[in-house]
C-alpha cells in the first residue's frame, strides 16, 4: 500500500464558517478516484474523534516529496 495525502476540510460545529484542511495520512493501493470514494469510513473516524469539528469535503493527493519542509506541515484540527 502506498501513501496518499487525504485532505479533509472541517468546520467547527459551533461556528460553521471557521474551517480549516487537516491532512490524513491514508495508505491506500488504489487510484486518487477510488481513495475518494474508500474515504468516508476512515473521516467518520476522525469526526468521531474530534466532535467539535465536521467534515465538509476531501479530496485525495499523492504526497509531494519536493514542497519545501515547513510548506508541507499536515494542519491539526483540534
Amino acid at each position: 500500500m502506498n501513501p496518499i495525502d487525504l485532505i479533509v476540510t472541517v468546520c467547527a460545529v459551533l461556528s460553521p464558517t471557521t474551517c480549516e484542511d487537516t491532512h490524513l495520512v491514508f495508505s491506500y493501493s488504489g487510484s486518487l478516484t477510488q481513495c475518494v470514494m474508500a474515504a468516508p469510513p476512515y473521516i467518520a473516524q476522525w469526526v468521531g474523534d474530534h466532535p467539535k469539528w465536521t467534515a465538509v469535503k476531501w479530496r485525495c493527493e499523492y504526497p509531494h516529496t519536493n514542497d519545501k519542509a515547513d510548506a508541507g506541515k499536515p494542519t491539526r484540527a483540534s
